[in-house]
């Protein structure tokens, strides 16, 4: 239920606004609509009893005064018999305006029935200038008879002709809450716009900043409030792309200080003479420059200038396979079809070459393969490995984390692979994703958008 009303409730600031504001109106409007209906019920109850009401008054007075007493009011010493439909609110009217009179009733019957209407040519009239139907046959009025018991045993009894079609007023109502929406709704609109747009602006920035590394800056427009945060995301953003420019040159300094000894190391140990000791220690200064470029690789993730371009993902992981099979390192790639995706090439080259490294050192071998599934691209790499534990994959992609036991620290690395990988796919939106195949081993796979 509650994911039904997300999917229906406006997700924008300028729907919400007016959504909010849409349905306090209506609220009003239908309270507003019981209060006046109310009334109207109560003025055509007084309107259909007020003629007999007041005709009753004026007999009982003049009876009590000894004066003639008008035509068509009957005095009876018993209960009339009334006919017709029973009008139980007239009566509840009639007993409170006679209140009003001060006449307080013992009891008071209203009944309505229709009769033979008289010929009246101006009631016709009035209907053809208020633009109302005129009928043609014979017509029949509403008719009311009114009896009230004002002592015990005495009762007073008057006819009178109520309006059988009273005036409507639903149109009318309905034409002004259709006016209202429209001088509240449509300013509404225009404002909730003027909102949304700068604020769109802002999360597009804010977007392309996470996306690529760099945003454009942001148009100060909008009321104060909007053009003071637009002005405060501007200067933010000028601070985060100095600090980081800031970061590349320090990293950049960083790196040719520490290659320069490295570069100097690698010569002195031209000169030792045990063969041995000369290769561990090359060993080791190789080691020390892979390390050098997984950090800066990684401090630098997010920030690369390649491009994203249209990319033979399949030939790409065939070169880097070749690579590996050159050096006589046991890796193979399975045969699929061809995949064209979008990537930045150099990036993606890179991540698989620390996945298929990872397979060779951890699992004794690699097995590759890309396919196209659905929006998604895969480039996976497969080892024959003990895989590693459920608990332990999120670990494992955090930067210096390695496994012990099978996978120790004898293999050489600094555990910037795959963090390094991680950040290369979250700079194209994809994902990297670690499982134990059930045959035995790690698959390592690549996620990419289509």
């Amino acid at each position: 239920m509650k994911a039904v009303l997300r999917r229906l409730t406006p997700q924008s600031l300028a729907g919400q606004l007016i959504l909010v504001v849409a349905l306090a109106l209506l609220v009003a409007q239908a309270i507003s609509f019981t209060m006046v209906y109310r009334e109207r019920q109560r003025q055509i109850l007084t309107g259909a009893a007020a003629p007999a009401v007041v005709r009753i008054v004026d007999a009982l007075d003049r009876s009590a005064s000894g004066q003639d007493i008008r035509s068509r009011v009957t005095f009876s010493e018993s209960q009339p018999a009334l006919g017709g439909e029973h009008r139980p609110d007239i009566e509840r009217r009639a007993t409170d305006m006679l209140a009003d009179f001060q006449e307080p009733a013992l009891k008071v019957l209203a009944y309505a029935d229709d009769v033979p209407a008289r010929q009246n040519r101006w009631r016709a009239l009035r209907e053809r200038a208020r633009g109302e139907h005129v009928h043609d046959g014979p017509r029949r009025d509403r008719r009311l008879t009114m009896a009230v018991e004002y002592e015990a045993g005495k009762w007073v009894s008057v006819q009178s002709r109520i309006d059988s079609d009273p005036p409507r007023f639903g149109g009318w109502l309905i034409g002004q809450t259709i006016i209202l929406y429209v001088i509240v709704l449509l300013p509404l609109a225009w404002i909730g716009r003027r909102l949304a747009r700068p604020l769109n602006d802002l999360t597009g920035s804010a977007q392309q900043f996470a996306a690529s590394g760099s945003a454009d800056p942001v148009e100060e427009r909008g009321p104060g409030d909007v053009r003071e945060l637009t002005t405060a995301f501007n200067a933010m953003r000028g601070r985060i792309f100095a600090m980081l420019d800031e970061k590349d040159r320090m990293l950049g300094a960083i790196g040719h200080d520490l290659r320069t000894p490295l570069a100097s190391l690698r010569v002195r140990t031209e000169s030792v003479e045990d063969e041995g000791e000369r290769a561990r220690m090359s060993e080791t200064i190789e080691e020390m420059n892979r390390m050098l470029d997984d950090i800066l690789a990684l401090a630098r993730a997010g920030r690369s200038m390649e491009p994203v371009q249209k990319v033979d993902l399949s030939a790409l992981a065939d070169a880097v396979v070749e690579d590996f099979l050159e050096l006589g390192a046991p890796v193979d790639l399975i045969e699929g079809d061809r995949v064209i995706g979008s990537a930045r090439p150099q990036l993606i080259r890179r991540a698989l070459r620390n996945l298929i490294e990872n397979a060779i050192k951890y699992g004794e071998r690699a097995h590759v393969w890309v396919r196209h599934d659905g929006n998604q691209f895969y480039i996976a790499v497969e080892d024959e490995g003990p895989g590693i534990a459920e608990d332990r994959m999120e670990e494992m992609m955090q930067p210096f984390t390695r496994l012990e036991g099978s996978r120790n620290r004898e293999t050489g690395g600094a555990g910037l692979g795959l963090a390094l990988v991680r950040a290369i796919m979250a700079e194209h939106h994809g994902t990297l994703k670690l499982e134990n195949r059930a045959e035995g081993g790690l698959r390592a796979s690549l996620i990419l958008p289509g």
